[in-house]
């Protein structure tokens, strides 16, 4: 991986320069600046999230059934398509069931820290930040206890990147057994419906239309691994965070009161999603430069949250009057499980700092996914 500091080095030179930058390597459009980066992920009339039509992409879909299957969720999709699809989601994934949430995450993270015990050192990452959020979706979903072991097996198969001659093969087998299981979960929920998510995707109807099989399934297996993978994420960037700030990390044990906007600079600081694709669909001008209908267009997240013209220096500073990050995207397709993943980091650093009274990051690896930069692994040690 390319080190943080010169990318970011990278990124500045880039927003000073050229904010809006044709690349001819990717033969794709870079966007590092704030205001261009906003109007692409906002503007969907004239940057579109469907690449159903792209042959590269169709060729993969046409492959494997699974992965075609999987590409049923609204988040590849424009309106009028979208806003059926997400108006049918956000009836089952509403604000109120991730409330009902809260005493549940609660307990999930009291007992994944209790597990952990009196142990001065431990896996951040496999030991807590990982298994949380996987069990909190996982009841979510309404899948039974013995099988939550499942879900992590099939992200981390399908999230980390192949380094062996058989890593395809391996992913192909775990997506194929994940469809399996996700077409079977829905199946028992419309023959015997229970009060959790997968129900309410079910049942969930906008002017007597209902999302299919292939669509829930689509949209179960995003709410699954985005659903976790961007929690465990936020939670190892705000170690991270704590660790190069401890003046933060005193005044927040100090004030838990200041764990939101802490939270929401760490999304800003340290974003869980690099970039963000589009097509364009039509011939338009970007900071200034000529995009043609069909080209591909990169938002650097990493780098618009930085922008300097939108006072995002590169301090992190959580008393930070406004924070307008673009880390859970923009417009349309601002991510539908933001609210979740705020609330389970919340209890799971309030539980923490309550718990311990020191923390240090001993060391942290990352790995690169799908527009997401992962924590794999972060060896820290505490002092209850």
């Amino acid at each position: 991986m390319t080190n943080r500091a010169e990318t970011l080095e990278f990124y500045r030179q880039m927003r000073a320069e050229a904010p809006v930058h044709f690349d001819a390597d990717t033969g794709a459009w870079l966007v590092f600046g704030y205001d261009a980066a906003s109007t692409v992920m906002s503007d969907h009339r004239t940057f579109s999230s469907d690449f159903s039509g792209v042959a590269e992409v169709q060729d993969e879909l046409n492959a494997d059934e699974d992965l075609a299957t999987l590409g049923n969720h609204f988040g590849w999709t424009d309106p009028p398509v979208h806003r059926t699809l997400r108006g049918l989601v956000s009836k089952a994934f509403t604000a109120r069931m991730v409330a009902r949430m809260e005493p549940r995450v609660t307990d999930i993270a009291t007992e994944l820290l209790d597990r952990i015990g009196d142990r001065k050192d431990f896996d951040f990452i496999t030991d807590f930040a990982h298994p949380l959020p996987v069990v909190v979706i996982a009841e979510m979903l309404g899948v039974p206890a013995a099988d939550r072991d499942r879900f992590k097996k099939w992200s981390d198969a399908l999230l980390e990147q192949p380094d062996r001659e058989d890593g395809v093969e391996a992913d192909t087998a775990a997506l194929k057994e994940m469809v399996a299981y996700l077409r079977a979960h829905i199946r028992s929920r419309a023959g015997t419906p229970t009060d959790d998510l997968t129900t309410k995707l079910v049942e969930a109807e906008i002017d007597g239309e209902r999302l299919s099989e292939n669509q829930i399934i689509g949209t179960l297996g995003v709410l699954m691994m985005a659903g976790h993978i961007t929690t465990t994420t936020l939670l190892g960037n705000a170690m991270l965070c704590f660790d190069e700030h401890p003046e933060v990390l005193r005044r927040v044990r100090d004030d838990p009161s200041l764990l939101p906007a802490t939270i929401e600079e760490v999304l800003r600081y340290r974003t869980s999603f690099e970039r963000a694709a589009r097509l364009v669909k039509h011939d338009t001008t970007l900071g200034g430069q000529d995009l043609k209908a069909g080209q591909l267009v990169l938002v650097l997240i990493d780098s618009a949250n930085r922008d300097e013209r939108h006072g995002c220096p590169s301090s992190f500073d959580i008393d930070r009057a406004q924070n307008q990050h673009l880390s859970f995207g923009h417009g349309i397709h601002f991510c539908l499980g933001a609210p979740l993943a705020r609330l389970e980091a919340r209890i799971a650093l309030e539980l923490l700092l309550k718990r311990y009274s020191a923390l240090s990051v001993l060391s942290s690896s990352f790995y690169e996914a799908h527009s997401m930069v992962v924590p794999h692994h972060m060896p820290v040690r505490v002092r209850p």
